[in-house]
């Protein structure tokens, strides 16, 4: 089996906790260089995993010979780094939201069609096995007709977990361009899109800077989402959730409501009609908090599209399908109005 040789670009903490790691033991990859602006971090990293520390990703895409990059890195700079690397001729997995724009989305894909290099976005929620399950479910036409849901994603804030605390670019809109929608609601408007099988077609979007007095961007958002069908409900994102991270989602069916990730024992319960519940403990979900970092498949699946040959199941259309939602939500916070997608 061929070794592919990967670089990660941006050394912060997603980086460290999640990319490194999982590239590190996976059996089909060589770590051959790390790069961060920040020259100590870089070197810190490179002796950890035994690879070429650089600042300059431009650099590091002239000097290696590498077969794939993972661009984590604050949001307004994924999609300049991403197609550099693809018109390096490197396959790329870029962190979310994969972009700061639907024009810049479309010109990572059309790099990624140039240079026939795979183009992936880390949306892990697709990997989870209640997600997963539920999804089946679903499809398979169990729970009926669909009729309407509630997600939330919350935690304390990236000060917790962020290399660079109260000081980390999370918290600055020229930087994040924005926050708690960027950083969790995009994940879930993902997930509702996978699990659903379908596009939402209008947002309402109510998004607020309340919690966070270093921040310039959003850290409370509930947005309503309507579906191409006519399934409605709500999507909370929060940096406000301080004594305890959310993850969850509810599924109204016709037959059955879903809980996922709504319960400390049971990943997913069924709540039948008829009165029947069907409990399923099906591993924990990942989590930023202690304890929280197990695999998310997300690398294990890149990798696996590179050497298969095979399209990601996120990739960048689908990326860029889910940050439509978020681009909506925001559009209709400014104008007091729906926004259709």
């Amino acid at each position: 089996m061929t070794t592919l040789r990967v670089a990660v670009i941006g050394c912060g903490s997603i980086a460290q906790f999640r990319h490194l790691g999982e590239y590190e033991n996976h059996s089909a990859v060589e770590i051959v260089a790390v790069c961060d602006i920040v020259e100590e971090r870089a070197q810190e990293v490179a002796q950890q995993y035994g690879a070429t520390a650089y600042t300059d990703y431009k650099k590091l895409l002239e000097i290696e010979q590498i077969d794939a990059v993972s661009v984590c890195l604050p949001n307004y700079l994924h999609a300049p780094v991403s197609i550099a690397a693809l018109e390096a001729g490197c396959h790329v997995l870029c962190e979310k939201p994969m972009a700061t724009s639907k024009e810049e989305a479309e010109a990572m894909i059309q790099a990624a069609k140039n240079n026939d290099k795979k183009l992936m976005i880390a949306h892990n929620q697709r990997f989870v096995p209640s997600h997963a399950k539920a999804r089946a479910l679903i499809a398979s036409g169990e729970i009926g007709k669909i009729y309407s849901f509630r997600t939330a994603f919350g935690h304390g804030g990236p000060e917790q977990w962020s290399r660079d605390g109260v000081n980390s670019w999370f918290f600055k809109k020229e930087q994040a361009f924005i926050g708690a929608m960027g950083d969790l609601g995009v994940h879930k408007a993902d997930l509702l899109r996978y699990l659903l099988g379908e596009e939402f077609v209008e947002v309402a979007g109510f998004i607020e800077t309340s919690a966070k007095e270093n921040a310039d961007v959003d850290d409370n958002a509930v947005c309503i989402l309507k579906s191409a069908s006519g399934v409605i409900g709500t999507l909370a994102a929060s940096w406000a959730y301080t004594a305890k991270e959310d993850n969850s989602t509810i599924i109204y069916g016709e037959h059955a409501i879903l809980r996922l990730e709504d319960d400390p024992d049971y990943s997913l319960i069924v709540q039948y009609k008829n009165g029947e519940v069907v409990n399923y403990a099906l591993g924990a979900i990942q989590s930023n908090a202690e304890g929280g970092q197990t695999t998310t498949h997300v690398i294990e699946h890149f990798v696996e599209s590179i050497v298969q040959n095979k399209e990601p199941l996120i990739n960048g259309e689908e990326g860029m399908k889910s940050l439509e939602v978020i681009l909506a939500a925001l559009a209709s916070m400014e104008t007091k109005q729906f926004a259709k997608i």
